[in-house]
């Protein structure tokens, strides 16, 4: 089994390439070697597959996607949370993604969280939460 990331896959025509981790020549990807909705196959994600000689070089076959373990979480309760800071720079502290990379954060999360989402479910819930995080200028308007 390889792994290496992603570097562009083409939904509509559905194939791509993956730069592998361990070795330097791009490996083919297509959408029948994927083991899950093709959407959720974008650039920058990191992939796992068994490598296969195509008829024009490598190729990979049965891609999964790499799942990252969760980061623990520390909650602090509301009531002893320190009250923000007059001088606090927000913009010093947070980053603005496009809102490409805001769904993919989000589908990330998704999926993490509960994966018995169906796509649909996925594409719906992330709709949702590009809108409101575009209405608070979470995410860049380009």
């Amino acid at each position: 089994m390889m792994t290496g990331k992603i570097l562009r896959f083409d939904e509509v025509r559905g194939y791509g390439f993956i730069a592998p981790d361990e070795g330097d020549e791009d490996v083919f990807m297509h959408a029948n070697d994927l083991l899950e909705e093709k959407y959720l196959y974008q650039a920058g994600r990191r992939v796992e597959y068994f490598l296969e000689s195509g008829d024009k070089g490598p190729k990979a076959g049965e891609i999964r996607l790499v799942r990252q373990a969760a980061a623990p979480v520390s909650r602090v309760p509301r009531s002893s949370a320190a009250a923000p800071q007059a001088d606090h720079d927000e913009e010093a502290d947070c980053d603005i993604l496009t809102a490409l990379d805001f769904q993919n954060e989000v589908t990330e999360a998704l999926i993490e969280a509960d994966g018995t989402l169906t796509a649909a479910q996925l594409q719906h819930v992330r709709q949702r939460l590009l809108r409101l995080a575009q209405a608070h200028g979470w995410v860049d308007s380009v």
